[in-house]
C-alpha cells in the first residue's frame, strides 16, 4: 500500500501551488487513478498529458474538489482538497473539457454573473467583465448569445469566467481539443500570457505539441499511474539518441529492418510505411545504414535524422502513440457525439 506520508510533512509545509501525495480514485472495483504523486511549483505550467481514460479528467475533478478521493491526499493553494474545500474553490479557476455555458445567455452576462457569484461588487465585475472579454478577443461578440458562439469563441469564454476573481492556479482540461490550429494558437498565446503574469497552470492534454510548446514539465499518466516526469527536454534527453527514419524506394520493410537490427534499435512506427532506427552516433550511422541496404538491393527513397520527441518518450514508457490511440478512440466514437 502506498504510504502518503512519506515525504508529506516537508511538501505540505513547503506549499508549492500543488501538492499530490498518493492520490487514488477509485470507480465499484475499478482504480482510475492509482496513487500518484504531482508537485507543480508556484508560476510553473504542468502540462498533464495522455489519452482519453487514462486518468486525466478524474485527476482534475479531484484536485478542483469536484470529486472526492478514495485514497492519497492533495493540497492546491496550500489547502486539504477535502478538509478546506471552500479554500480551495476561492483559490482557483477551473476550464473543463466541456463548458458549462448557458446558450440564452451572452457573453457579457454570463461573465458577470460569474463576477457575482464569486462576491465580486457590482462595479468592479462589470470593470472585469469588460476587460476580460477585450483580453480573450470576444469585445465584438460580447452582446450576442452563446449559443451562436463557435467552438473556439466558448473555449476562450470560459477560460474568461474561470479568470474573473483573479485565481491563484488555474486548471485547464483539454482546453484545445477539436479546435482548429488557429482557435489552438490563440489559446497557446493566452495560457502564455497568463503564467507570465504569475498564474500557476495545471494543463491536461493529449496534444504532445501542446505539452512541448507550453509546459514546464510534463507528467505522463497511462492507465491510472504517472509513468515518466520531468521538464520536456529532460524526458527527451533521456533516450539520448537520435533515430534515422527511412522511405523505402524498392524492398520490403521486414527485409530492411533484419538488415538495420544489428546497427541499432528498431522503432515502432504509427503506419508501417517507413522504417525507424534509433542510433548510437547520430549522423555517423547514416553511411554505414545505406551500404548496408544498398549492399542488399533495397533501394532508399529518403532518409531523415529525427532527434527524440515526446512522441518517443511516450512510446517508450508506454509501448504505443498516442496519436494513435486519439485517432483510434475519435473513429469508435458514434456520429454526433
Amino acid at each position: 500500500m502506498h504510504d502518503p506520508g512519506h515525504r508529506g510533512a516537508v511538501s505540505f509545509l513547503a506549499m508549492p501551488a500543488i501538492v499530490v501525495e498518493g492520490l487514488e480514485r477509485a470507480f465499484d472495483k475499478v482504480l482510475a487513478v492509482q496513487g500518484i504523486d504531482i508537485v507543480v511549483e508556484e508560476g510553473e505550467i504542468y502540462g498533464f498529458l495522455g489519452p482519453n481514460g487514462a486518468g486525466k479528467t478524474t485527476t482534475v475533478r479531484m484536485l478542483t474538489t469536484l470529486l472526492l478521493p478514495t485514497g492519497g491526499r492533495a493540497a492546491v493553494a496550500g489547502h486539504d482538497i477535502v478538509k478546506e474545500a471552500r479554500a480551495v474553490r476561492a483559490s482557483i479557476g477551473v476550464a473543463l473539457q466541456e463548458a458549462a455555458l448557458d446558450p440564452l445567455m451572452t457573453g457579457r452576462e454570463l461573465i458577470r454573473l460569474q463576477a457575482t457569484l464569486q462576491g465580486i461588487p457590482t462595479a468592479e465585475g462589470r470593470r472585469r467583465a469588460d476587460s476580460l472579454l477585450e483580453r480573450v478577443d470576444l469585445s465584438a461578440a460580447a452582446d450576442r448569445r452563446v449559443g451562436g458562439y463557435s467552438g473556439g469563441m466558448k473555449r476562450r469564454l470560459d477560460l474568461a469566467a474561470a479568470l474573473v476573481h483573479e485565481p491563484r492556479v488555474l486548471f485547464l482540461d483539454e482546453p484545445t481539443t477539436g479546435l482548429d490550429p488557429v482557435s489552438r494558437k490563440t489559446i497557446w498565446e493566452e495560457v502564455r500570457a497568463l503564467n507570465e503574469g504569475g498564474t500557476t497552470v495545471f494543463l491536461t492534454t493529449q496534444y504532445l505539441e501542446e505539452a512541448d510548446q507550453l509546459a514546464d514539465n510534463v507528467g505522463i499518466i497511462d492507465s491510472g499511474r504517472i509513468v515518466a516526469e520531468g521538464t520536456p527536454e529532460s524526458l527527451k534527453a533521456e533516450l539520448g539518441n537520435p533515430h534515422i527514419q527511412l522511405q523505402l524506394a524498392q524492398g520490403s520493410i521486414a527485409e530492411a529492418e533484419s538488415i538495420l537490427a544489428p546497427i541499432g534499435k528498431l522503432l515502432p512506427t504509427k503506419d508501417g510505411s517507413r522504417v525507424l532506427l534509433e542510433v548510437e552516433n547520430g549522423a555517423a550511422d547514416i553511411p554505414r545504414v545505406v551500404r548496408a541496404l544498398d549492399e542488399a538491393g533495397i533501394g532508399v527513397e529518403a532518409l531523415e535524422l529525427v532527434k527524440p520527441t515526446l512522441d518517443d518518450v511516450f512510446v517508450e514508457k508506454t509501448g504505443y502513440h498516442l496519436e494513435d490511440e486519439i485517432e483510434e478512440k475519435a473513429e469508435q466514437e458514434p456520429v454526433g457525439a
